[in-house]
């Protein structure tokens, strides 16, 4: 018999198993700027893309900390300007990214902290990832209240796109020159190394 559960009344497992379902996630690692000028960097794998035209993404944080009552310092920065940048996560920048997963206090730059260069973005005031594979500069379209103590959804409108060089291949941006990484559940991730391609049928 296949196990099932109601999630109101537990899965009686070690730990939690639905981030581990839900995966793998594609990873937005966010970048703001504060009113007051300070800088945060942080990622999410509550991500995606959610449009084409225009192109919008969205993200999700579901905790708070102790210094932000109701969000986390990502949240808190892109209600105040109305502005973020998701840099994707190469394989590569694994130990980085995780480097700014941390609860820090809303001072810390987590730029600073991970030794990670910064680049200005072209039409939000906010630095990017200067390395990242690519880059969406967002401007806030909507966020969502989400049920649940904590839970908030950014809906962003994308203004701005950097591609790294050695990603464009033949015209196309090629996920094979930089491995994209992933959140599985627990304290696992993957990489994107292998490509296959599907035709949709009528196509």
């Amino acid at each position: 018999m296949p196990m099932f559960y109601r999630p109101e009344d537990g899965h009686g497992l070690p730990h939690n198993p639905f981030n581990a379902i839900v995966s793998p996630r594609p990873i937005a690692w966010v970048s703001t700027r504060g009113p007051d000028g300070s800088e945060n960097l942080a990622p999410y794998s509550f991500f995606n893309a959610v449009a084409y035209v225009p192109p919008q993404v969205m993200f999700a944080s579901t905790s708070a900390k102790e210094d932000r009552p109701w969000s986390k310092d990502t949240m808190f920065n892109i209600r105040e300007t109305g502005q973020f940048c998701v840099n994707i996560v190469e394989y590569a920048a694994r130990d980085a990214m995780n480097a700014t997963s941390g609860p820090w206090p809303k001072e810390q730059d987590e730029f600073a902290h991970a030794n990670i260069e910064r680049a200005a973005c072209d039409t939000i005031a906010c630095s990017r990832v200067a390395n990242a594979p690519a880059s969406l500069e967002c401007r806030l379209v909507r966020i969502v209240d989400l049920k649940g103590a904590h839970n908030f959804m950014a809906i962003g409108e994308v203004t701005g796109i950097h591609m790294r060089d050695d990603c464009v291949v033949d015209g196309r941006f090629d996920v094979t020159t930089y491995e994209p990484l992933a959140r599985l559940g627990y304290r696992d991730y993957t990489r994107v190394s292998e490509l296959f391609s599907l035709t949709r049928p009528g196509q």
